[in-house]
């Protein structure tokens, strides 16, 4: 019991600066390119690039919690590329969910209020005819409401199409582990789910 409650908080700790160094990263390449952005419309092009960031995180959190082990076994058999892959995340489900909700998902919810901050200094600076509480307020509330119904229209969708999903990142991380070499995880047949 001890063990498991070690183990969490090292997982904790190691997901908290993860989450740390992620946003500094991103948020300076953020605020880089939002500073040379003279265009508003850009800037809001910009904001809703990091929403959808956030939301498509989302749904391979929840799709790969939701989805099962089993049918990629007979992908994997026939050597389909992306198959092992999509195994490996089933079996690390907690972390992968952890990373894709908590790490990204967060950090993009926070961008998206600086960025969203930023454009109300703008367009105040630029002679909007509006109070900037009322132009913080009605760019708050639209972060939120594309947010928060991106997420949950896309939840849905996740748990519908969980699978599908799945397997669409296994493909990818396929892809990466060919041509960068890189690899998440160790096949371990003995771990995980087998459901």
């Amino acid at each position: 019991m001890a063990k498991n409650g070690q183990r969490a908080l090292r997982q904790g700790m190691l997901t908290g600066l993860g989450a740390f160094f992620l946003a500094l990263v991103v948020n300076f390449g953020s605020q880089g390119l939002l500073s040379s952005l003279t265009s508003i419309i850009l800037s809001f092009l910009l904001l809703l690039v990091i929403i959808l960031v956030g939301i498509i995180f989302d749904v391979v959190g929840v799709a790969t919690t939701a989805a099962k082990e089993a049918p990629f076994h007979a992908r994997a058999a026939r050597k389909q590329v992306g198959a092992r892959q999509a195994i490996q995340l089933i079996r690390h489900a907690d972390r992968v969910a952890s990373f894709c909700n908590d790490v990204v998902g967060d950090v993009a919810g926070t961008l998206s209020g600086a960025v969203g901050a930023v454009m109300v200094t703008r367009l105040v600076a630029g002679g909007m005819p509006a109070p900037e509480l009322w132009l913080s307020t009605v760019m708050i509330a639209g972060v939120a409401a594309l947010t928060i119904g991106g997420k949950a229209f896309a939840k849905g969708f996740a748990i519908r199409e969980a699978e599908a999903i799945v397997y669409r990142v296994g493909y990818v991380l396929a892809l990466v582990e060919v041509h960068l070499g890189l690899r998440l995880w160790q096949d371990n047949h003995k771990r995980g789910r087998k459901t």
